[in-house]
């Protein structure tokens, strides 16, 4: 549990007493710092990247570390595109109020698939009317892990909590295990579990009792343009037209001829009308 949890710096110094630090021959440390091991091995490598080279584990700032959660936070939000100066995913300005689900916003024509560029959990990304999301391994462990990760912004980054956005955008677009076959298909979710029911409402029960402020303009920018794309009645047309007809090479082909024959079948019927009314 959150509140259960040994500071970081007793972790530390107790680490330090049993493995002190000396250089050996080749001028490197004989025992890799307490942080080092904690990234590599404690912190969730299915919530944060597990890629994180040499330099980039200098940056966390020990002295601030809380506990093994507040690690986890601050190493995925360090990967995240969010916080990126080109972003303005820092900024909040509204509440997320309704979002198509998955399944909802597929029959509208919208496409899913695995954000091949990010690693990090929170780096949802809308191109086109494809809608990008980073791959999530859901195991036994992963509700307690995020949330612990949710708890812990609720005290202390009520205004910076990025965690609770994504557990907001994926308690809309996930409603029921169709939504989680259908991201288990597309390879998104990884169901350690077995059960897609008990996903979906792990999903769905991450926000009860949680106190969602105004999402990440990001995010919000995402959800509302994809709104926009599911209410447009052409695209769901379209979107229809294509699952129908043309959702395997076979329907595409008897449909261009079935399209053929129906043109050819007017271009005679006009000439029999000319006929007549010529002769």
């Amino acid at each position: 549990m959150l509140e259960n949890q040994v500071p970081f710096f007793v972790l530390e110094k107790l680490y330090n007493l049993a493995f002190p630090s000396t250089l050996n021959s080749g001028g490197r440390e004989s025992h890799p710092s307490l942080l080092r091991l904690a990234l590599r091995y404690i912190v969730p490598s299915r919530i944060v990247p597990c890629d994180n080279n040499n330099d980039e584990l200098t940056l966390v700032d020990v002295g601030r570390i809380a506990h093994f959660t507040d690690l986890t936070r601050k190493s995925l939000l360090r990967s995240s595109h969010l916080l990126q100066p080109s972003t303005s995913g820092c900024s909040r300005e509204a509440k997320l109020t309704q979002l198509y689900s998955a399944t909802e916003l597929n029959e509208a024509g919208v496409k899913f698939e695995v954000h091949k560029t990010s690693q990090c959990l929170l780096d949802l990304e809308l191109s086109g009317h494809t809608l990008k999301i980073p791959f999530i391994r859901v195991m036994d462990s992963t509700e307690v892990i995020l949330r612990n990760l949710l708890a812990f912004e609720q005290c202390h980054y009520i205004h910076e909590s990025y965690l609770t956005d994504y557990a907001a955008v994926f308690d809309f677009l996930i409603n029921t295990e169709k939504d989680v076959d259908f991201f288990v298909k597309n390879g998104i979710i990884e169901n350690w579990i077995g059960d897609s029911n008990a996903v979906a409402e792990m999903f769905n029960g991450l926000g009860v009792n949680v106190v969602h402020p105004n999402i990440n303009t990001q995010y919000l920018r995402i959800c509302e343009e994809l709104n926009a794309f599911c209410n447009h009645p052409w695209n769901r047309k379209v979107a229809t037209l294509r699952r129908d007809y043309c959702n395997t090479p076979w329907k595409t082909v008897a449909s261009i001829a079935g399209i053929f024959l129906l043109i050819l079948t007017i271009i005679q019927t006009v000439f029999s009308i000319l006929q007549v009314i010529l002769a």
